[in-house]
């Protein structure tokens, strides 16, 4: 194999991955809602070796009310579009999409700093948008084009942003890099709180115990968050655990129980999360009960371990977007045509991305060398032959 000697610069130009678009708000200027704030109650949290937990009621300002609206909506709407795209063959691989889940990163979202970080397992899509990366960002990393966020080069299961660690696609090796990534926040002395999340198929994880006891050993300032959907793959949580209380598995680490398809619930929880963590008290365990709509990725159509009619009741009696949508409906916080015109901006937004991320290129292979390394300290890197060494370069700019 020939050495390649391609100019950054060159194959920056019209692909620099896109940033995410500001927050779509209606701005209409007639039928605006009639309150300004409201208050709601919370479910009653569950505690594990704490005596005071978040706060039982909160106030939503209408501004908040309808960012939250437009954010569930965005991450519902970009998973049905990757479930689109993975049925056209477009996507291809592994594809785990989050439909149900989306009030646990919404509200978390919510609640966290510039300063906080992210790393979950691979229902990574929409926290990868809430972390900054655009729509198109999103979607061209699942499709495998050039204006992806990893340039195409990752997909479904590795995506990042700042301050976001990804999508990791081995079960539970997200957690020690989470206590690794707190570690740098405590190093730093920068106040930030890593959040680091799991499912309820990981928890039985070994290396979930390690994480815990080197987080409490040096009371790092990191979240463990345990989205407990139900499933881990085909197994229902009654038959993979023991103990099902996840937020009482820490141990010496205490812990919450989360409504986690509430969104209110969700960024109080967190708010009290990043509170504690900043105390100096060390980590937390947070579980987030929620539900996931689809199977556990694209391959499992996930009627062969439950009922059409389980998945039914909860999409009408607990589903994050439609419930959320009542209570501020309810309140007055919202009008119903504000709503309409954020979905319609919404599904615009989507569409338009899905388009491009069909059309755009993918990566030449003149990539193969590019980004290999944060700082390289050898221009050369290993091909497939050691007497034919291949040139290391740097694609994306750096801060």
């Amino acid at each position: 194999m020939s050495k390649l000697l391609p100019s950054a610069a060159k194959f920056l130009t019209s692909s620099t991955i896109p940033k995410a678009a500001a927050p779509v708000v209606s701005s209409s200027s007639s039928k605006f809602s009639t309150k300004s704030e409201a208050t709601f109650e919370i479910k009653p949290y569950k505690l594990h070796k704490l005596e005071q937990g978040p706060a039982t009621s909160a106030t939503l300002s209408s501004e908040d009310a309808l960012k939250m609206y437009e954010k569930l909506a965005m991450l519902r709407r970009i998973e049905t579009a990757s479930g689109n795209l993975y049925k056209e063959k477009i996507i291809r691989g592994f594809c785990h999409l989050y439909s149900g889940q989306e009030a646990v990163a919404v509200g978390m979202r919510a609640a966290m700093r510039d300063v906080d970080s992210v790393i979950t397992a691979y229902r990574c899509h929409g926290w990868t948008h809430l972390m900054g990366v655009s729509v198109l960002g999103v979607l061209s990393e699942l499709t495998g084009r050039r204006t992806g966020c990893s340039r195409g080069k990752g997909g479904s299961m590795h995506l990042y942003g700042k301050n976001f660690y990804g999508g990791n696609g081995i079960v539970g090796a997200q957690a020690p890099l989470g206590a690794g990534i707190a570690l740098a926040h405590k190093y730093r002395a920068d106040g930030g709180v890593c959040f680091t999340l799991y499912g309820d198929g990981a928890a039985n994880q070994g290396q979930l115990f390690e994480a815990y006891n080197m987080a409490k050993l040096w009371d790092l300032p990191c979240v463990f968050v345990c989205e407990n959907n139900g499933y881990g793959m085909g197994t229902s949580v009654d038959r993979s655990s023991a103990s099902t209380d996840y937020y009482s598995r820490g141990d010496y680490v205490p812990g919450i129980w989360v409504d986690g398809m509430d969104v209110i619930a969700t960024r109080e929880a967190t708010r009290y999360a990043i509170d504690y963590c900043n105390s100096g008290k060390g980590p937390l365990v947070m579980e987030m009960e929620t539900y996931r709509y689809s199977g556990h990725s694209m391959s499992d159509p996930g009627t062969s371990y439950r009922t059409r009619d389980e998945v039914q009741e909860v999409r009408q009696t607990r589903d994050p977007i439609t419930s959320f949508k009542e209570k501020i409906l309810s309140r007055e916080l919202v009008t119903p045509d504000q709503l309409k015109e954020i979905d319609a901006q919404v599904r615009k937004e989507v569409d338009e991305a899905t388009k491009q991320a069909k059309t755009e290129p993918e990566v030449g292979v003149e990539e193969l060398t590019g980004d290999i390394y944060r700082n390289n300290l050898e221009t050369l890197i290993r091909g497939l032959h050691p007497a034919a060494p291949l040139q290391h370069y740097e694609v994306a700019p750096r801060n």
